[in-house]
């Protein structure tokens, strides 16, 4: 875990009384229910891999201060990809007084591994038997009170999106975290041979090791010896008995794997599996329909290839139709209420009170620069996280990754990667944050790369609002096609010279579901505001300095030396190349600085103008095309540098300019020969 997360985590154990941890497979509605109990804004979706890191909260209950950590999505506790050590560590070193497990009590099977895991740590557990509403609907039911039994926890059945008995559900928590001390429950043990060489390694640790890691059960650490997690092998070799310990544990596992056949680790999963299949087929009862219910046949056309793909041609059509038209249209809007209620308003304020001067031209030109943000790049992000809000929600996107798994693992990849790939659309930092899903760095690092070629709504902005509006939109449907093109052959191209290969899909499958309007909009609200809170200061902030370099003198020095390889190489205007360069603030700025470099660097371009003006169509193609290619964002590129080191985030970032001007120049060329 981050030091910065686990100083946050001492911070709210310091306000808090209790701290409730909330854990669960992907896609059963924690981060909903996080949002309920905390209030807080953290994204739901309907697929998983949403959630990544730890996200914390405070709430109140009875007078007292709870603290809430929710933990990624994660169908075991292992260490084998980022989101299950995140996971882990959060409860091992947190500690959290009462892990809150969410079980879909329409796979209660699949879910109950993981809850058998945090009862092997010896962690006391409540469950939350999430969608019963759904269950229900589909003829499944559950029968709570003898779940309970099995398990010996509290179980609590809630619907996450509606707050149904979440009361009830933390009231349980609370009033385990009050006896904790007393808490100890062992509700189920494996085989008898696999239970007694678990006990047998157990006392031996009792009698030989003087501190556990983590402090955890003597019992849980050797089930994790067992299951040769190599984080707590290397902590019982640090021990001074560690050696010994380690060779008593590898011959117990050795006499599991003679008499079995199979490795230790293995047996004990098989063996949880069991036991969790066994309680499910105890407690539930499902009610036979004659034919599918709508979203088991929509799923069944979304994810058939026959039906999948022209479902998937027509969706990515109609996307790209709402975008130009809807953000078309709100652009228009947006454009007229800035000139006529703020824009032209606040430059007139701003020369009354400040004069006509070096400062307050250049405070024009950070006004100027907002507008150009609210009336580009705004519209299009609305539309675009309305519609990618609703295909979350729905579960569109899980069948996407199911349909493309085949093709994915020809980029090195598997289908599980296409959703951070379409999260990107939205923004990238996010979406290589997505990647810690992926078990291995191979596949980290492709998808990575791939991710910075992935043009995000800020380059979806620019293209729309360059090529789509002065250009056409064929022509905009053309970029896209050639970025798409670029991001196949770059992902063919890693697959060969990277080492090692992809590995395969293991994805819970669901049918489709009725998105929530209300979380819809709340999700597009706060990918808006996060917008507005990171993206519209750089941007104004840019647009200030770029006018204070201007006003100056200077801006006229920067352009001279970026002549030769903006007029002769890419064949756009030298104040267009530089526009890039500042984008890597942030890439709307590349739209919104071209026009205020323009008005002020061009003869008889005013703020008014059309890119046409100065920009032929070609041009403007050219520009955009370079602009979604070529380096991301300074906040993308310190995610990569965080997710994948200094070098391989050097690496793919050079390409990424390398390759944007040489298409650039091939851009060029090809308009010249036309």
């Amino acid at each position: 875990m981050k030091p910065e997360r686990l100083e946050q985590l001492d911070k709210i154990r310091e306000r808090a009384e209790y701290v409730f941890a909330l854990a669960g497979n992907p896609n059963v509605g924690k981060s909903t229910i996080f949002n309920r109990i905390t209030g807080m804004g953290v994204m739901t979706a309907n697929y998983p891999g949403m959630t990544v890191e730890l996200n914390l909260g405070m709430t109140e209950l009875d007078g007292r201060k709870i603290g809430v950590v929710d933990l990624p999505g994660t169908y075991a506790l292992g260490a084998v990809s980022e989101d299950q050590l995140v996971a882990r560590r959060g409860v091992l070193q947190g500690r959290p007084d009462v892990v809150i497990v969410i079980l879909d009590a329409n796979n209660l099977a699949r879910n109950l591994y993981l809850l058998l895991q945090f009862l092997d740590l010896g962690c006391p557990v409540v469950a939350a038997l999430n969608l019963v509403d759904q269950a229900d609907k589909a003829g499944l039911h559950t029968d709570v009170e003898m779940l309970a039994e099995f398990l010996g926890v509290p179980v609590v059945p809630t619907v996450g999106v509606r707050g149904d008995n979440l009361d009830e559900l933390m009231h349980q928590a609370l009033d385990l975290a009050r006896r904790r001390e007393e808490y100890f429950t062992m509700p189920f043990s494996y085989a008898t041979d696999i239970e007694s060489r678990v006990r047998k390694l157990a006392r031996r640790l009792e009698g030989k090791l003087e501190e556990k890691p983590y402090g955890i059960s003597h019992r849980a650490l050797a089930i994790l010896l067992l299951e040769d997690d190599e984080e707590f092998q290397r902590a019982l070799l640090e021990e001074e008995a560690g050696e010994e310990l380690a060779s008593y544990s590898r011959k117990i596992a050795e006499e599991i794997e003679k008499e079995h056949g199979e490795k230790a680790a293995l047996i004990i999963a098989r063996e949880r599996h069991g036991i969790a299949g066994s309680i499910a087929s105890n407690v539930q009862e499902r009610r036979e329909y004659d034919r599918p219910r709508p979203g088991e046949r929509m799923w069944e056309y979304t994810t058939s290839f026959k039906t999948g793909i022209p479902i998937l041609l027509v969706v990515m059509g109609l996307l790209f139709l709402a975008i130009f038209w809807g953000g078309g249209a709100l652009a228009e809007l947006f454009a007229d209420f800035w000139e006529s209620v703020i824009g032209g308003p606040l430059n007139s304020g701003i020369e009354s009170v400040l004069g006509v001067n070096m400062f307050s031209r250049s405070l024009g030109w950070a006004v100027d620069g907002l507008g150009a943000v609210l009336e580009i790049a705004l519209p299009y992000l609305v539309v675009f996280y309305l519609i990618l809000g609703f295909m979350e929600d729905t579960g569109y996107l899980n069948s996407v990754a199911f349909l493309t798994d085949r093709f994915m693992h020809r980029l090195g990849l598997h289908g599980r990667a296409v959703i951070p790939l379409i999260s990107a659309v939205g923004c990238n930092v996010p979406a290589v944050m997505g990647t810690r899903v992926l078990s291995t760095r191979r596949e980290r690092v492709i998808a990575c790369a791939l991710i910075v070629l992935v043009p995000c709504s800020a380059r979806v902005a620019v293209i729309m609002g360059g090529v789509a509006r002065f250009v056409g939109w064929w022509q905009a449907l053309l970029l896209f096609a050639v970025i798409f093109a670029v991001v196949i052959a770059a992902g063919l191209l890693l697959n060969k010279i990277i080492p090692g290969e992809s590995a395969g899909l293991v994805m819970e499958m669901f049918p489709f579901r009725t998105p929530s309007v209300l979380n819809v909009l709340k999700k597009t609200w706060l990918r808006l505001k996060d917008f507005f809170l990171v993206a519209a200061p750089l941007i104004v902030l840019g647009s200030f300095l770029l006018g204070l370099l201007y006003e100056s003198g200077w801006i006229l020095e920067l352009t001279g030396p970026l002549e030769p390889v903006a007029e002769w190489w890419l064949g756009i205007p030298a104040v267009a190349l530089l526009a890039l360069i500042f984008a890597f603030l942030r890439k709307e700025l590349a739209l919104a600085l071209l026009l205020v470099l323009a008005a002020q660097a061009i003869p008889g371009v005013t703020a008014d103008s059309s890119l046409l003006d100065f920009m032929s169509k070609g041009q403007i193609f050219t520009f955009a095309l370079v602009c979604a290619i070529y380096i991301p964002c300074v906040a993308t590129l310190a995610v990569l540098w965080r997710e994948l080191g200094g070098r391989d985030s050097l690496i793919i970032t050079g390409s990424t300019v390398v390759l944007a001007l040489l298409l650039g120049g091939l851009s060029h060329l090809i308009l010249l020969l036309l």
